[in-house]
Formats: structure tokens, C-alpha cells, sequence
């Protein structure tokens, strides 16, 4: 018997991954600002309030350190709380409760106090939200250990990264790309829990490694089909978590292709690209038949405009021309 794929968008997705959790774990709850009656500032926990009630979707006032601190006391009283927060800038407000509460406390506790909180925010550009609603900052969050961090770029992903992260004792901080939101496309039925330990090659090749993760998986899916036409194979790599990187399949990959290009909305400087950069220098120097190049987000607030907003951030032509020149027109 078959299962046929339903149309879904990657909202319905994350959506159908907190209903599932809702139901299976008496002791999970939903809490950020607007999660409830207004059904989340991008729609996801929509129609949650109605079938499981205040104390299971809970409204909180608009204080990031206030309501981030609240959801590590109930994982610390033996909750499984997940924690919305609207985008990705306003997770600032409440750095110091992740970085010095969430993510220390198992160690400085010895071991007896675990915080085993999901929190999701919304991460990204190209939706001319200007430059405070449009970072890309997953790099600051998986500098610190002692969280977890992952970023969901299929549907796949989308509706199964979540239970898997309520099973983790530690904090995981799932990364949603606000462009993803809209994108359709098909979705098992039947689809669940998913793997969050190991990246993905979501297209194989033999030329050239576009390494990304996130919102740049379709730029760079985009980008092998143009390199495809001219007869470049582009094997492309979706990190998936990048707290903690999988260096081996990074390390595969370029010893399959010998070249790499990193691709990362942040800003270049101190950026996942960076990082991932630098591993394949220290694991796969000698696998390397160009040195390693990045495409990311070009380092300015992210304008407004919608021309200048474009032209900031990584684009299928950017990668697949940052590509040419790692190849250096023999495919």
C-alpha cells in the first residue's frame, strides 16, 4: 500500500510537527507572543488555542527575557516547553537567558539540571522587512556550546525536525526561514520524526560542492541546474544542524568534487560559511583542487528596497558564478 504526498506549504508543516507533539506529549506546551488567538505572527500555531486550549498554546507578554526565562524554569521543573519567538533580532532581548542560563546550566549543575527547551524563531531576508527584521544570526547561536541548533530547509525537515528536538535533554534552537514559509510542495502523509544529527546531499555531482543550509538550499538547488545546463555537476550539501556540524559528510563531499563553495545569507565575516570553511582547510586540505570559496550576504544592514534587498544576499547566479570560477571552466 502507498501513501499519496499531499500538497503542503513549509507553514502547514511546522504547524502539523506542533500539533503532533501537542498530542503525543502531555507535557510539551507552546508559549510566545501571539501564539494563541492570533495564531502566530506568520500563521503557524493557527487553530492550535482552539483544539488544545490556554494552558497547552499560552500568550505571552511582549518580554523575550521574560518569557525565554519562563520556559527554561518549567524544562527545569520537568516541562517540555517550546518557545516561539517572532524573529530572529528580537532573540537578542533574550541572549542572556540562553547563553547563561539555557545552555550552562547542565554543566554548572554537574550533570543534575537539565533544560530540555525547544525554542523557534524565524530567521532570514528577502521579504523587505528592513534591516531589524531581516538577520541571518544562526552563527552566533552555534558558536555556544551547550545548545543545539538546527535549520529545517525541506518539508521533510519542516514537519520532523521538532520531535526529534523535544527528545533531546539539551536546548535546540530551531532556525525557520521566513521566505520558506509560503513554498509548497509535496509531504508524505505519513511523515514523522526525522534524523538531526547528519547533513543531507540533496543532489548529488562530481564537480563542484555547494555546501549551504536553510533558506540558500533552493538558491543553490536553483544554481546546479544553471551549472547543470553547461555540463558542471554541482553536488549539493544541506548542513541541516549546524550545532553540531557534521564535518565528515562536509569532508565527504569536497573529497568526492575537490572544490567548494560555501553558501550563507549572514555576513561574511564570523559567518557558518566561515567556519565551514575552515574545517574543509584543516580535514581536506589536500582534497582540494581550488581554494574555497563563499557566497554570502553582502555586509550592510539588509536595505528595504526590493532591488538593493536582492542584491544583497546570495542568488542562484551568484552561486553558480562563484562556482565557474572554482572549476574553472572544465566541468
Amino acid at each position: 500500500m502507498t501513501t499519496t504526498a499531499l500538497d503542503t506549504t513549509f507553514r502547514e508543516a511546522f504547524r502539523e510537527a506542533l500539533r503532533d507533539a501537542l498530542q503525543r506529549d502531555p507535557l510539551a506546551f507552546v508559549m510566545g507572543e501571539d501564539v494563541g488567538a492570533y495564531g502566530g505572527c506568520f500563521g503557524v500555531t493557527k487553530g492550535l488555542l482552539t483544539e488544545f486550549g490556554p494552558e497547552r498554546v499560552r500568550d505571552t507578554p511582549l518580554s523575550e527575557a521574560g518569557f525565554v526565562g519562563a520556559g527554561i524554569g518549567a524544562a527545569l521543573g520537568g516541562r517540555h516547553p517550546i518557545v516561539e519567538i517572532m524573529t530572529i533580532n528580537f532573540s537578542l532581548l533574550a541572549l542572556d537567558q540562553i547563553l547563561n542560563n539555557a545552555a550552562t546550566l547542565l554543566h554548572m549543575s554537574g550533570g543534575q539540571l537539565a533544560v530540555p527547551i525547544v525554542i523557534r524563531m524565524t530567521t532570514g531576508a528577502g521579504r523587505q522587512l528592513a534591516a531589524q527584521h531581516s538577520h541571518s544570526l544562526e552563527g552566533l547561536y552555534a558558536h555556544i556550546p551547550g545548545l543545539r541548533v538546527v535549520v529545517p530547509a525541506t518539508l521533510e525537515d519542516a514537519r520532523g525536525m521538532l520531535w526529534t528536538a523535544l527528545q533531546d535533554p539539551d536546548p535546540v534552537i530551531i532556525f525557520e526561514h521566513g521566505g520558506l514559509y509560503p513554498v509548497r510542495g509535496p509531504l508524505s502523509p505519513d511523515a514523522g520524526p526525522v534524523d538531526i544529527d547528519r547533513a543531507a546531499v540533496r543532489r548529488p555531482g562530481r564537480d563542484v560542492s555547494l555546501i549551504t543550509y536553510g533558506g540558500s538550499l533552493p538558491k543553490a538547488l536553483a544554481a546546479a541546474e544553471l551549472l547543470a545546463a553547461e555540463g558542471i555537476a554541482a553536488e549539493v550539501l544541506d548542513l541541516r544542524t549546524l550545532r553540531p556540524l557534521d564535518t565528515a559528510a562536509v569532508l565527504a563531499t569536497v573529497t568526492r568534487t575537490h572544490r567548494a563553495v560555501v553558501v550563507d545569507e549572514e555576513w561574511r565575516s564570523g559567518s557558518v560559511a566561515a567556519e565551514v570553511s575552515a574545517r574543509i582547510m584543516e580535514g581536506a586540505f589536500y582534497e582540494l583542487d581550488a581554494p574555497v570559496a563563499r557566497v554570502c550576504g553582502v555586509e550592510v544592514p539588509v536595505p528595504y528596497a526590493q532591488h538593493l534587498e536582492q542584491a544583497a544576499l546570495p542568488q542562484p547566479e551568484s552561486i553558480a558564478a562563484a562556482a565557474r570560477d572554482v572549476v574553472g571552466g572544465h566541468g
